[in-house]
């Protein structure tokens, strides 16, 4: 019999003081069986910094067609495509080819940067990628406080994100790895 995904509803207080935006929004999200809630924590983290209100998950882990995120504009096209991890350059070629901006937020510290050296013959190649290295040590801190009920208040400022919830708070450096 096959695993289930595990729903987390997930409640964000998003205040971006350097995009001007302050929302609400309430997620419900599946705990794909095959991924750990450091990466799940990794996705509702990149979502905050992204945060619009055409902002979506995608079907994630289950499609190599479609990132984790994505932002649609009305007429279909792809202007923002995120993912998570490593992806190879082929995926990324492909991410480029039909989104407007491609962002990536790595979340391994070890793998980011022998990822990042594995690109740098093709980063010529891949203007419109970006990348952004989660703090490990702190991410996994994090995702132990994640709930299935969950309310997070975060705040961004240029590359902190400061978190709190109930009974913690934490801040997020995110540091840029291709600008």
């Amino acid at each position: 019999m096959a695993l289930k995904a595990t729903i987390y509803k997930v409640r964000l207080h998003i205040a971006d003081l350097s995009r001007h935006y302050y929302q609400q929004h309430s997620l419900t999200v599946a705990l794909h069986p095959s991924e750990t809630t450091t990466r799940l924590t990794a996705r509702l983290i990149a979502f905050a910094c992204n945060a619009s209100e055409t902002l979506d998950f995608t079907r994630g882990l289950s499609t190599s067609d479609e990132p984790d995120i994505w932002q649609k504009e009305p007429d279909g096209s792809i202007a923002l495509w995120i993912e998570l991890g490593q992806p190879d350059v082929r995926r990324l070629r492909q991410a480029s080819g039909k989104a407007r901006q491609v962002l990536v937020y790595c979340y391994d510290n070890q793998r980011a940067q022998q990822w990042l050296q594995s690109l740098n013959a093709e980063r010529q190649r891949l203007p419109n990628v970006r990348a952004v290295q989660l703090p490990t040590d702190e991410l996994e801190a994090l995702a132990a406080h994640l709930q299935r009920g969950s309310e997070w208040h975060l705040t961004l400022e240029e590359n902190t994100v400061n978190i709190a919830g109930e009974d913690f708070a934490t801040e997020l450096q995110l540091q840029p790895l291709l600008n």
